[in-house]
């Protein structure tokens, strides 16, 4: 199972009861990621070449993709490898996020297309899209900054904005707080969907704060479920006790 998302270990501890034959990897980018009641390895694979290779030597049968939304490149690698050695695969993918009146949501269709339709008055935004890819918006020199991560050792530029650590699932109180604290005027977000993340969109609702939305990127088709007990139900296991399968 490629993992780290929360539906991810919710899967992992049904697959751990059921006893099933199953490795949780993780991609690595967080430090202490959630413990699994599977065993568990961490680091990417090398490419397609490198995935295909590690599922044949593991004698994989299934592959079940419960990544983040935003985990493009390993979603479209799990669809290659498994296209080319025949295994069966599933998406594991909670449902987008849908606007609901009050929402000033703007949807941008990637990153670049986010610090475009930033405003060009100066503003204070909640940039809720982790630390790999803020540079391009401190490039717009105007704005301050918010930024929520899981780990230390990320800094911004004195002025430009400040890191709040914390580790979801976020109450609206916690965000509701955090926008005010802050003053914040605009957010920024990846669409992820899910329960975990979405009181910064309530927040945003109730504060009348614009929401710039990023969609999630292109996958090629694949088997897709949105539920534990959906995939569940795809191994075979709703009913059973254990299972030779390994995922």
């Amino acid at each position: 199972m490629l993992g780290g998302t929360t539906e991810a270990s919710r899967l992992a501890q049904a697959l751990a009861g059921a006893d099933v034959h199953a490795v949780f990897s993780y991609a690595g980018r967080t430090e202490a990621p959630v413990t699994q009641p599977l065993p568990t390895r961490v680091g990417g694979f090398g490419g397609v070449p490198g995935l295909r290779d590690y599922l044949q030597r593991e004698a994989i049968s299934h592959v079940i993709d419960a990544t983040h939304p935003f985990a493009a490149q390993m979603s479209q690698h799990a669809v290659q490898a498994c296209t080319e050695l025949g295994l069966p695969l599933l998406a594991l993918e909670r449902p987008a996020w849908q606007a609901q009146d009050g929402d000033r949501w703007q949807h941008v269709p990637d990153l670049a297309a986010a610090v475009a339709a930033l405003p060009a008055e100066p503003a204070r935004v909640f940039l809720a899209i982790g630390r790999q890819h803020v540079q391009p918006f401190l490039e717009q020199a105007r704005h301050w900054y918010l930024l929520r991560l899981v780990d230390p050792g990320f800094e911004l530029p004195e002025k430009r904005g400040t890191v709040v650590l914390d580790r979801g699932p976020f109450s609206l109180a916690n965000d509701l707080n955090l926008l005010d604290r802050h003053r914040i005027t605009h957010v920024v977000a990846k669409n992820a969907g899910g329960h975990g993340a979405q009181a910064k969109l309530t927040a945003a609702r109730q504060r009348g704060c614009p929401v710039i939305l990023i969609d999630r990127p292109p996958i090629p088709p694949r088997t897709t479920v949105g539920t534990v007990e959906q995939a569940l139900q795809w191994l075979g296991l709703s009913h059973a006790h254990g299972t030779e399968r390994g995922v």
